[in-house]
């Protein structure tokens, strides 16, 4: 087992990548480790339950993203959370991870550190 896969079985607690796609593993672990903490635990199966309402607001939030604070980041995060539970929505996540493993394969690469 590489360095890499330790880490991220330790992350996700249980040895399978968060959300059971290794490239969403990728991009959670590029985020801060407060924020990559949070996602983890909100793709866990566990919190389905905090998971569906925490991606609709956030979904919301992306929607209102002209107003201050809120930001156009919310509604990919937002719509990423609730694929786990909206099968129509796993595959356009599907189909947007291909997009980025094509086209920006470097969000997607372990080597690179957090900021």
């Amino acid at each position: 087992m590489s360095v890499a896969s330790d880490e991220q079985a330790t992350r996700s607690g249980h040895g399978q990548p968060a959300g059971g796609d290794a490239r969403l593993d990728a991009l959670v672990h590029r985020l801060p480790p407060r924020l990559a903490g949070t996602v983890d635990y909100l793709l866990q199966p566990s919190s389905r339950w905090v998971r569906i309402p925490s991606g609709a607001l956030l979904i919301v939030g992306g929607v209102l993203s002209f107003l201050p604070v809120l930001g156009i980041w919310m509604l990919p995060l937002g719509l990423a959370l609730l694929a786990e539970d909206v099968p129509a929505l796993r595959t356009s996540r599907s189909k947007a991870f291909d997009w980025i493993e094509r086209r920006k394969p470097h969000w997607l690469d372990p080597s690179v550190s957090k900021k």
